[in-house]
């Protein structure tokens, strides 16, 4: 009976995000950023109600004793709030996808052919902790011409709740159906499988979260699944390194924000780069766990040994695994053994070096002297994202506004057969 209930509700949502879809489709860039104008007005105006519902999810969460970087990942602050102010804000400034021309072309025949960007109907996004992840998917799947089936975990439920009723009120104002943006209020994980099963009315699922999560969805989902995995974020020191760059990177990449996708988790070390035992002794002072292997634990004995499994976690806190190497060649092994394909980095001056470590990784983004903690929609001037895909299929990196379109070819003739 519950199974049979769970799936009943699954498919009366997803029936109104597919009906709000098609009329999503006919909407002009005016009326979309207008009513992203609303939202952004709106959390301007209801700061203080917001952190008032998520302090809620936040005490729950202590008494739950979440991890410290799940709070994190679950506080929503003034500044924080700013922040998805300025992202609506930024989706609402970008070019509208839907209807850009990819290709047009008079075939011989005399037949025209305009492929044209359309929006791919139904996104339904599966994530936990984060409560801003409402407002940027929504926020791109309205602006693309997508309705969206959000479904948050319960640690966040009542910070979800309140966003989703504000883009709800912003909608009114242009009398859009509230079903462009559907809100799972039942966070059972039972009540989340019936929607796997519905591909004729949901278009892709978008799972973002931990590594369980990702599994989970992949492994029952009858729909097409964008995957946006852990993020095992590596970083090589070369023995050429600028030596005034590398702490300030490795704080920023480690430190920042570790309970995210893009903090640094395992660094490389190369055994004739100078200033080991120093850059060790700083990241050690500045509250970094260090895991090290035995020829890093000989210079610097303060840290704890790392095993092979410590190389392969994204532990999302002030943990961070320490590899010691001999050779470029040696950290390039090292990297394609542990490496999620989300982010890898150098700090090198030698051009030649830093060229082979671009041609012969393959990952979705390779950063060289900078930190790792840019690879982000936002950063990367796509406004916000719904997630940042390791998988290589429609799209990989940050999945941004234009890859929540697929496309449409319109063919025109005039009395054409095919011989």
């Amino acid at each position: 009976m519950r199974e049979e209930k769970f799936m009943s509700e699954a498919r009366e949502l997803a029936v109104r995000a597919k009906t709000a879809s098609r009329k999503l489709k006919a909407l002009n860039t005016l009326t979309k950023n207008r009513v992203l104008s609303k939202l952004a007005s709106l959390l301007h105006e209801n700061e203080t109600a917001i952190i008032t519902e998520n302090q809620k999810d936040m005490e729950s969460g202590r008494a739950k004793g979440l991890s410290s970087a799940l709070l994190d990942r679950l506080l929503l602050d003034p500044k924080r709030i700013k922040n998805m102010i300025q992202s609506v804000e930024e989706i609402k400034a970008l070019p509208d996808p839907v209807g850009e021309v990819v290709r047009g072309v008079i075939l011989p025949n005399g037949l025209e052919l305009l492929t044209k960007r359309v929006p791919i109907g139904v996104v339904m996004t599966i994530f936990e902790s984060r409560p801003n992840v409402i407002i940027d998917i929504a926020s791109l799947s309205f602006k693309s011409g997508n309705s969206c089936i959000l479904r948050g975990g319960s640690e966040a439920f009542h910070s979800n709740f309140i966003l989703s009723k504000l883009f709800h009120e912003a909608l009114k104002t242009e009398s859009i159906d509230e079903s462009a943006v559907v809100f799972v209020t039942n966070t059972e994980r039972e009540a989340m499988l019936p929607f796997f099963q519905l591909d004729d009315l949901i278009d892709i699922v978008v799972p973002r979260g931990g590594e369980a999560l990702i599994k989970f969805v992949s492994q029952n989902s009858k729909i097409p699944v964008v995957k946006h995995d852990k993020g095992v974020t590596n970083l090589y020191v070369s023995k050429s390194a600028n030596k005034e760059l590398i702490l300030p990177i490795l704080l920023n990449s480690k430190a920042q924000r570790p309970g995210v996708c893009n903090a640094l988790e395992n660094l490389i070390l190369h055994k004739d780069y100078p200033g080991n035992v120093d850059l060790l002794g700083e990241l050690n002072e500045a509250g970094i766990d260090l895991l090290l292997d035995e020829e890093a634990l000989k210079i610097f004995p303060q840290g704890k040994l790392a095993t092979e499994e410590d190389y392969q976690t994204e532990f999302l806190d002030l943990r961070l695994s320490v590899k010691m190497v001999s050779s470029l060649e040696e950290a390039l092994h090292f990297i394609r053994t542990h490496s999620s394909g989300h982010t890898e980095c150098i700090l090198s001056e030698d051009e030649t070096e830093i060229r082979e470590f671009q041609l012969n990784l393959d990952s979705a983004a390779i950063f060289v002297n900078c930190s790792t903690r840019f690879h982000d929609g936002g950063e990367f001037g796509l406004g916000a994202e719904v997630g940042i895909s390791t998988g290589k299929l429609h799209v990989r990196g940050p999945m941004g506004l234009v890859h929540l379109t697929t496309t449409t070819t319109y063919v025109t003739g005039n009395g054409q057969i095919r011989k």
